[in-house]
């Protein structure tokens, strides 16, 4: 792991494992802190009398500031680099957590919601950079190491619930601090490495940014695509995540703590779904791993809400692995159709996932209210449909004319 003392500085160095593993782990401890709120669901609805759409919309507190917020930060690390912005990234998040340990009505837990939403945001875009600058050519790789990370961090997150938050109380998220502080260690180490490299880039001449011969009109489709895909997968999973544990309850009378095992399987699939994609996609192709993943997950989907616990279990399983491969090859590919601005495409990536998500999970929230939470799994699950826009997307021959020049 001594790559980090040399920043990979092109595409042909090595990879600088060190350096992505340093961000996946702080994207870990992000999205562990990011998760006790919905892994807290079932106390907070019994103790402040919450009804689903209050908790939708304390998803969407948390999610709506990554939709609005990261673009802006993405872009403005773009213009000049902000290394700094990822240890303060989690300062913001883990006041959000102290804030929702000590919330004793639901304002402010909205409140303590949008905080640490806001630091996830800051944190989302220059993560990103940093793990395909430190990928050494290996983007999908990287990609998958980095989002892994929160991947796990967010499939933690029922555990805890089930063994701390819900037989402790909420109080006890006030202990989860020391993984905050633990982020902001590992994010120091990664932002002096980033600065550096950014020094030695400065030093070199600028590489040529090779550009889609795309049109205006064919970008505009290919992001309005991307769009689409995303809002089938997020929507999909930020119910599963919200909502989960209750049809769990509703259908088959278990314990909030046992619920939260089973989402645990299944956001566990969702982490290994995630790091298997983005190797995939860089061997044969961004564009497969988006047509297998979300319209294969298709007749999981719909198979899901009616069958028996242990079947339902195991199509969860299923569906987040196949579901959950996409999402690095959809930002690779979503970044190779505007070279040069890494941090906006992959702010719009993420904020616009996060904010599809929790509008998603909020608008189902006040469906299950009004037909219940079963009825809202069966109407989710024709969301993958949407994968068939996929044809619509360019191809890659397009999204690489240097590529075609070589071979002529």
């Amino acid at each position: 792991m001594t790559a980090s003392s040399q920043p990979a500085t092109s595409s042909g160095q090595t990879t600088a494992l060190s350096i992505i593993f340093a961000v996946s782990g702080a994207h870990l401890l992000n999205d562990l802190l990011q998760f006790l709120l919905p892994a807290l669901y079932p106390l907070l609805k019994e103790s402040y009398n919450l009804n689903y759409a209050q908790i939708g919309l304390l998803t969407l507190g948390q999610q709506i500031t990554a939709c609005i917020l990261q673009p802006v930060f993405g872009l403005q690390g773009d213009l000049k680099p902000k290394p700094m912005w990822l240890p303060l990234s989690l300062i913001i998040v883990t006041v959000g957590v102290l804030g929702l340990a000590l919330a004793n009505n639901f304002g402010l837990l909205l409140v303590a919601a949008v905080i640490m939403g806001t630091g996830s945001a800051l944190f989302h875009p220059e993560a990103s950079r940093l793990a395909r600058m430190a990928s050494g050519g290996r983007l999908g790789f990287a990609q998958s190491l980095f989002q892994v990370g929160g991947n796990v961090g967010t499939a933690i997150g029922p555990l805890a619930a089930a063994l701390i938050l819900l037989p402790l109380g909420q109080t006890t998220l006030a202990w989860f601090a020391i993984c905050g502080i633990l982020g902001m260690v590992l994010l120091g180490h990664v932002a002096r490495w980033y600065g550096e490299h950014q020094r030695q880039l400065a030093s070199r001449q600028a590489a040529p940014v090779h550009k889609p011969s795309l049109s205006r009109d064919r970008l505009i489709v290919a992001f309005a695509v991307i769009g689409a895909l995303l809002l089938s997968k997020f929507v999909y999973i930020e119910t599963l995540k919200s909502y989960y544990a209750f049809f769990l309850i509703e259908k088959f009378s278990l314990s909030a703590e046992e619920a939260q095992l089973y989402l645990f399987l299944f956001l566990g699939a969702v982490a290994a779904g995630t790091f298997f994609g983005g190797p995939i996609g860089d061997r044969y192709g961004r564009l497969t791993v988006i047509w297998i993943s979300i319209v294969g997950s298709l007749p999981f989907t719909l198979l899901l809400p009616y069958l028996d616990l242990n079947w339902t279990a195991a199509m969860s399983i299923v569906t987040g692995l196949i579901l959950s491969s996409a999402f690095s090859a959809m930002v690779v590919y979503a970044q190779e159709l505007i070279p040069g601005k890494v941090g906006m495409i992959a702010g719009f990536v993420f904020g616009f996932a996060f904010g599809a998500g929790a509008l998603g999970a909020a608008g189902m929230g006040f469906v299950a209210d009004a037909i219940g939470v079963i009825a809202v799994f069966q109407i989710c699950a024709f969301l993958p449909a949407l994968g068939f826009l996929t044809i619509l997307l360019p191809k890659t021959a397009e999204l690489h004319p240097e590529t075609r020049e070589k071979l002529a």
